[in-house]
């Protein structure tokens, strides 16, 4: 498809005069004119919505960019920005990198060209963690333009943020263990990649050396958020039937791989080992197992993540502001061993 750099190759313009007939604005001679459109006819171009602002140098549509789309807690957040987004009368465009930095890079130059009015971000890296995150880093801070990070913060992070207490909840989980009667507990950790997932097992042990739980290196499972992972180390450790007392698990994703190799293994949650998740997992039901569980308030991070934005939108030259969002605590029951 023909671009708005080729059409004004073509009439031998500027884009700003192709710009001008796009949107009706400025002089354009009639001559002029005429030859753009022509231009466009012959080669059937379709102006796309940054070309039809190229010229007002502005947008009413926010860019949404996320790590994992199919995970329920991004979605929640989603719903959350996008009815504060209604109100405010600014459409949406919503991307998923999948934790890919090479998309998540692809994204944002996309973004940028379509002259969004800001951005919402979940991050896939720690941008301080590799060379490629470092140039992401700094192609961002190069964008200009109103940032809001949503759950996942990193060190030096220079934009606004609504962030979750990844810290305070994993150290209450250890806390409840242990007030359940669990003397040794393990831990399926995040991509410790990630500074949230390093602050969820840093609390989960320091609330474990504080009560006195005990967490043997063998039960610090490795994990990356994700279903597959989290089921394949859990069931290695599962099948060998030498078990701590209690698993916290540090995601809704991880939580459900630790499910389905439990009930491959036929080990009773609740049962034969206790256990709590980080996040809520709403059909838990279908598996038969009553959840303890801490959690957050999703759709308020995303409606918070959106006023933060706007906010920044209308006062540029404001401080940085980081909202945190409690983590709240539901005891069913899994939290001990029957």
């Amino acid at each position: 498809m023909i671009t708005i750099k080729e059409v004004a190759e073509l009439a031998g313009v500027s884009k700003a005069t192709v710009s001008r007939v796009l949107n009706n604005s400025g002089y354009v001679s009639a001559d002029t004119r005429k030859k753009i459109t022509d231009i466009m006819e012959m080669y059937h171009y379709i102006p796309s919505a940054a070309a039809v602002t190229l010229s007002r140098q502005e947008s009413s549509t926010i860019g949404i960019v996320v790590p994992e789309i199919g995970n329920s807690f991004y979605a929640d957040i989603v719903h959350g920005i996008s009815q504060s987004a209604d109100e405010l009368n600014l459409s949406l465009v919503l991307f998923d990198t999948q934790n890919s930095i090479k998309k998540e890079e692809r994204v944002l130059q996309l973004l940028q060209q379509q002259r969004v009015k800001g951005i919402i971000l979940g991050p896939s890296t720690d941008y301080q963690e590799t060379q490629e995150g470092r140039q992401l880093f700094h192609q961002l801070k190069e964008m200009h333009l109103p940032i809001v990070i949503v759950d996942r913060d990193f060190p030096h992070m220079p934009w606004d943020a609504v962030v979750y207490e990844n810290y305070e909840s994993s150290f209450r989980a250890a806390i409840e263990l242990k007030k359940a009667g669990n003397e040794t507990a393990g831990i399926l950790t995040g991509n410790l990649h990630l500074k949230i997932a390093r602050d969820r097992l840093e609390g989960f042990q320091d609330g474990a050396r504080e009560c006195g739980l005990t967490v043997y290196k063998e039960h610090i499972l490795p994990g990356n958020f994700t279903i597959e992972n989290a089921y394949q180390v859990s069931k290695r450790l599962l099948e060998t039937k030498e078990l701590p007392d209690a698993i916290y698990s540090c995601n809704n994703q991880m939580t459900l791989g630790f499910l389905k190799a439990a009930r491959e293994t036929e080990i009773k949650i609740g049962k034969d080992i206790a256990f709590i998740g980080n996040d809520r997992i709403e059909y838990a039901d279908i598996f038969g197992v009553p959840l303890s569980y801490i959690y957050r308030d999703n759709f308020e991070m995303g409606q918070k993540a959106m006023q933060l934005l706007e906010k920044r939108m209308c006062f540029p030259h404001n401080g940085q502001e980081i909202l945190r969002i409690p983590y709240a605590l539901s005891l069913n029951g899994s939290e001990r061993k029957q």
